[in-house]
């Protein structure tokens, strides 16, 4: 079985709940696509960085940093830069805070992002792109290039459009109607 059949498998046993749900977006839906229970597992983080480093190299990205807004997009930015590093494509991985620390530092940005730098932002499921056009806002600000937007599962709630709206090339591993 391939990776990306292997990954789909996985995301529908452990991470798609259906029931009565308020996303983060604020909206209601008849299911959740938890992937972190996915995205956090061995297994997951193995298939997560296979096929996340394939959908870079199939967009004709090539970064040089992959990260995106914690906590979602962690698992899946170090599980990509993981997969490329081992296969012999040197990534780095980085955090985005959702606020800047009030100590220490004082970053929002972890992991030796530097300006200039070419990056993917990654996320693990997109619904509006709220929280990915956060990110996106916050490092653009720090002087990185963006190259793309990845996402492991867009629920087609209208953050494909939002992200193309702002100019950003997007791509998702999977669409919600995939797993459902």
């Amino acid at each position: 079985m391939s990776a990306i059949s292997r990954l789909r498998n996985l995301l529908c046993d452990r991470s798609v709940r259906t029931g009565d749900f308020t996303l983060a977006s604020g909206r209601r839906s008849r299911y959740y696509i938890d992937a972190r229970l996915t995205t956090m597992t061995g297994e997951g983080q193995i298939l997560v960085g296979e096929v996340g480093f394939g959908a870079i190299r199939e967009a004709g990205w090539t970064p040089e940093f992959v990260g995106g807004m914690t906590l979602g997009a962690d698992p899946v930015a170090y599980a990509i830069a993981h997969h490329a590093t081992r296969t012999g494509t040197a990534l780095d991985a980085f955090t985005v805070r959702k606020e800047a620390k009030g100590h220490g530092t004082g970053r929002q940005i972890e992991g030796g992002l530097t300006p200039g730098a070419r990056v993917v932002v990654v996320e693990d499921s997109v619904t509006t792109g709220g929280s990915l056009l956060r990110a996106l806002e916050v490092v653009a600000a720090h002087g990185a290039v963006i190259l793309g937007v990845l996402a492991l599962v867009d629920r087609q709630e209208g953050g494909a459009e939002r992200l193309a709206a702002a100019g950003y090339d997007f791509c998702a591993v999977f669409a919600a109607r995939e797993l459902l």
